[in-house]
């Protein structure tokens, strides 16, 4: 009977025995997955941050971001200029435009770089609302020369659609506007803040806005890089036929007034 007894104590304390071997995986088990949940939470919550620590799950404008996505385009055209790099995603090879936009004109003026079979584009390039104008070079240099060169240049109509370099280009002039884009409307066109980041050392607020097109749209893919004095600091916007969105930034080298080439004619 002692033993008995002795044996019946031990498995009340937690005695090793196949009874409490079987109590003890199920826990096991429940920790991995509260581990993995919290590892996933971890990555969720550190995706959703931007360097500054804010959360960048969308919410609706201030008062204040919505007037400065308002005047981000006008700034640019008040400001007559801005130096750009453009880089433009493609299937068979990329391509990086370093230029210079009069926003009074509506003038774009600067280097083409392609890599992969895009590399064929290379040269400067020049261009407005309705025509490309293309000098093509086997070895670009860093900058465009301040005068455009007065021979060598190609010339074609600027393509609406069907192609992602002329799609970019477009996009790139329409970002300066001779006023303000109407803030009340910017909310009810699905304008939202999507986050923070810091571009080129400048503290933005990251915003869903208008496309750059005639008619302020709110597309999903549009996304500004905004200052707090309403500069614009870089855009990415979706292009149906390149595989990425083009990026477009602002003020990446010095801005050189923008010549045109003989006979090609700026846009009012």
């Amino acid at each position: 009977m002692r033993s008995i007894r002795t044996r019946s104590n031990d498995v009340k304390r937690g005695a090793p025995g196949r009874g409490t071997g079987r109590r003890r995986w199920p826990k096991v088990r429940w920790l991995a997955a509260a581990a993995i949940a919290i590892a996933a939470a971890a990555a969720t919550a550190f995706a959703l941050l931007g360097n500054s620590g804010d959360p960048t799950a969308p919410r609706a404008l201030t008062s204040d971001e919505v007037n400065r996505l308002a005047i981000s385009r006008f700034l640019n055209y008040q400001k007559g200029g801005r130096a750009v790099t453009i880089a433009v995603p493609g299937t068979t090879g990329e391509l990086t435009i370093t230029a210079s936009i009069d926003y009074r004109t509506h003038t774009g003026y600067g280097v083409v770089r392609g890599t992969g079979r895009a590399a064929s584009s290379s040269g400067l390039i020049q261009w407005t609302a309705t025509t490309v104008l293309v000098h093509p070079m086997a070895e670009p240099p860093a900058l465009a020369p301040k005068s455009p060169p007065a021979s060598g240049w190609h010339r074609r109509p600027l393509q609406k659609s069907g192609m992602s370099l002329d799609s970019s280009l477009a996009i790139a002039l329409r970002l300066g506007n001779d006023r303000p884009d109407n803030a009340a409307l910017l909310p009810q066109n699905g304008a939202e803040w999507v986050g923070r980041e810091r571009v080129h050392g400048r503290q933005t607020d990251i915003m869903n806005g208008p496309d750059a097109g005639d008619e302020a749209r709110t597309s999903p893919t549009v996304r500004y890089w905004i200052g707090s004095d309403g500069t614009m600091h870089r855009v990415r916007a979706g292009i149906a036929t390149a595989p990425q969105p083009v990026v477009i930034d602002f003020d990446t080298h010095e801005y050189v007034p923008v010549q045109p080439v003989g006979g090609a004619k700026p846009a009012p």
